[in-house]
């Protein structure tokens, strides 16, 4: 296990662990955080798994890891790493099982007292029209070719179902479909999950969340995505589902089998990965992007169901309950970019784990009225607690491959939360703060309850102080569903 004396201190919120510290380590590892963040970080062995992404193939410059750093499989929840497309190598483990787990967030022209006396009537609405819970099957029921449309297209398959508008597309990452994802490379056991969960909100940390503006910092870029003090706006937070888990699934039991064919030789055989030129890494890479489409369309079919559920709730009693999508965003991803190291412009296959994509002004995959602020950055919190909207910097495009992090990041365990926490007390302190809370499971609502989970305000002051991401908005919690 590392301990804080292993760490090199590059400044006030850097730490590294030199490549000298472990003889298989083939770049250093790095890592952002407060002093006490890092002592909470150090309770797990994310850092220890942090060092062992760092003997990775074909890697640049370090193994990088947020200050929401926990323990996940294989490599550490909040972890980034890139790896050369050349040379290098692909880890299903380094993008996580819930394959393009990200978030929503859509804007409204409504104030905390447009829902007065319907905060209940909405929280309510919400959970009748989006489906939530372990296995969960939603309203969209699709034969194979129709889920193969869905793989291939993602949020666009959405816009020609009607579950999207058309503004919607550009405020999406990648516009809401990975191009080459190719639906042969998926298991029938995989299909058959994704078949009936195409939005759905699924269990665990996942939610929506009904949320007050209630601070803006940079005014030019709150501007740009039409946030303002005072105003309601909706969070969307889930992935691929069963369907992407079982896509990873299936890739980590492939590569594993092939681990004598490319003599690899690994520190933790959940870190298995496959040369990212080789025909396993070429089939995983292609399905990992037919999941991530899964997961855009899963996720714009879900506004489409927030939306009514506005509808339901507030026409005829609010004066605009209109929808408006701000962004949205992944991070468990896999990406092939261009970043500059050591002065060279080099093609890698980034492995984002927790992580967020943080490019910054300027870059041309941004809808225009962002290219000038920098890409959002959504960053949830943990119920009761804060959640923040960011920008991307030309500094986190310098320093971390364009990445910052994804939320509070874990620091119990759900089975120790579930004996710390009892769900109806849960329920019961939050609803008594005024937070509508919609719940099918109290054991599941006691997994994600705050004291389970670092500050998120603490996270997010380490990556601003540090430059790789810019402060946009700071909201906070009406009302919560949850599976």
């Amino acid at each position: 296990m590392a301990r804080k004396q292993d760490f090199n201190r590059i400044g006030d919120i850097v730490w590294e662990i030199p490549k000298e510290y472990r003889d298989d380590m083939t770049v250093p590892a790095r890592l952002y955080a407060s002093e006490g963040l890092l002592d909470e970080i150090l309770n797990d062995r994310s850092i220890e798994q942090l060092v062992n992404s760092a003997t990775l193939p074909g890697l640049v410059r370090y193994a990088l890891a947020m200050p929401d750093i926990h323990q996940g499989y294989g490599f550490p929840i909040g972890g980034v790493v890139a790896s050369r497309t050349s040379n290098g190598v692909i880890s299903p483990g380094a993008i996580g099982y819930d394959i393009n787990c990200g978030v929503r967030l859509l804007g409204s022209s409504l104030d905390r007292e447009d829902l007065s006396g319907r905060l209940a009537d909405l929280a309510s609405a919400l959970y009748k029209n989006c489906p939530s819970g372990v296995g969960q099957s939603g309203h969209v029921r699709l034969s194979i070719d129709e889920l193969d449309e869905v793989l291939a297209d993602g949020s666009r398959w959405a816009l020609r179902a009607g579950y999207a508008r058309q503004e919607d597309i550009p405020r999406t990452e990648e516009s809401g479909e990975l191009k080459g994802a190719d639906p042969s490379t998926i298991s029938k056991r995989a299909k058959k999950r994704g078949k009936t969960q195409v939005g759905t909100l699924g269990a665990g940390n996942h939610f929506i969340e009904i949320d007050e503006v209630v601070a803006t910092y940079d005014e030019a870029a709150a501007d740009a995505m039409g946030l303002r003090p005072g105003q309601i706006v909706v969070q969307i937070h889930c992935g691929s589902r069963g369907f992407g888990h079982q896509v990873c699934t299936d890739y980590v039991r492939s590569f594993q089998k092939s681990l004598s064919k490319y003599n690899i030789q690994l520190p933790d055989r959940e870190l298995v990965y496959a040369p990212f030129q080789s025909p396993e890494g070429q089939d995983y890479y292609a399905a990992m992007k037919c999941a991530a489409n899964y997961a855009f369309a899963n996720r714009q079919v879900l506004a489409h169901y927030v939306r009514r559920s506005f509808e339901e709730a507030l026409a005829g009693k609010a004066k605009n309950w209109d929808i408006f999508q701000i962004y949205d965003i992944a991070h468990n991803m896999g990406k092939v970019e261009q970043h500059e190291v050591n002065g060279e412009t080099v093609e890698v296959c980034v492995h984002r784990k927790g992580a967020t994509r943080a490019f910054g002004p300027g870059f041309e995959g941004l809808p225009p009225e962002y290219r000038a602020v920098g890409q959002p950055v959504l960053v949830p919190g943990s119920m009761g607690t804060s959640s923040w909207v960011l920008v991307g910097t030309q500094e986190s495009m310098d320093e971390t491959f364009g990445s910052t992090c994804h939320g509070a990041g874990r620091t119990m365990s759900r089975t120790r939360a579930k004996k710390t926490v009892w769900g109806e007390d849960l329920r019961d302190e939050l609803q008594g703060r005024g937070i509508e809370v919609r719940a099918g499971s109290m054991p599941g609502l006691a997994e994600e309850a705050p004291i389970a989970y670092k500050n998120v305000d603490d996270v997010v002051e380490v990556v601003s102080e540090a430059g790789i991401a810019k402060k946009v908005a700071q909201l906070q919690p009406m009302a919560v569903i949850k599976g």
